[in-house]
């Protein structure tokens, strides 16, 4: 006889062997907070734990270049080597997800760490395109707008059991498009023609970044919803099983 689900067991996320993946942000893992468990289709649990990785020092040696890129930009408006800066880190950046799949070193830590890299980076060359009045403020506070949407679902996830999701395929593709867009900008803040080539390419990479930076979060919303709230007939199913 078929074994009835008991109402005290816990839903599992799992991905269909063989089938395409979904668009929604975070299918591939889903990391229980209460219990530390996590499902993931590259790498078994107990390697999910490890700390010291390639990948995640080079996501600490990103993150380390930060304070750098700041002084760069607001110190002595270096923008040459804030732009050099800015083309390592995002090189970096897809370099680690390479050893990180080819070497199957993905952790945990390592998916906090690459996408705080990110955001990082993005808020402190927003703050210095913003204080300089190379952008202006409202396209801020537009993408500050997003962080503190996907702050609010990742308090509720965690209210639920869940840890972060995570990044999708459009949400890297995002972070590429700003990351290619900032530089491009401080180049473009200049006298000139190639100045002026590279303002018009880099608010053309701006544009198309902010537009898929909240389609990201859509993603990430819808993928939060469906995690914190059962399918429609879960719950008869579970208080017809007997206990």
């Amino acid at each position: 006889m078929p074994h009835a689900p008991h109402a005290g067991d816990r839903p599992r996320v799992r991905q269909r062997v063989g089938s395409a993946p979904t668009a929604i942000e975070g299918c591939l893992e889903v990391t229980r907070a209460d219990s530390g468990a996590t499902t993931s289709t590259n790498a078994p649990a107990d390697q999910q734990g490890r700390i010291l990785t390639v990948p995640n020092a080079i996501s600490v040696a990103r993150l380390a270049g930060v304070p750098v890129f700041l002084w760069l930009v607001l110190g002595p408006h270096a923008d040459g080597w804030a732009v050099a800066l800015l083309i390592v880190a995002g090189l970096s950046d897809w370099l680690d997800g390479v050893i990180a799949r080819a070497w199957n070193q993905q952790s945990r830590l390592g998916q906090v760490l690459d996408p705080t890299a990110d955001r990082l980076y993005i808020a402190a060359t927003l703050i210095g395109l913003a204080v300089r009045a190379i952008i202006p403020w409202w396209l801020v506070a537009v993408l500050v707008a997003r962080e503190l949407v996907l702050g609010v679902a990742l308090l509720v996830l965690r209210r639920h059991g869940y840890g972060p999701l995570q990044v999708s395929l459009v949400g890297k593709t995002a972070t590429l498009c700003l990351l290619y867009a900032f530089p491009l900008l401080f180049l473009g803040d200049h006298a000139g023609t190639p100045a002026l080539v590279a303002r018009v390419i880099g608010w053309a990479f701006a544009i198309w970044g902010t537009g898929l930076y909240w389609w990201a979060a859509v993603l990430y919303l819808e993928q939060a919803r469906r995690l914190v709230r059962p399918p429609a007939g879960h719950g008869e199913m579970m208080g017809d099983a007997p206990g």
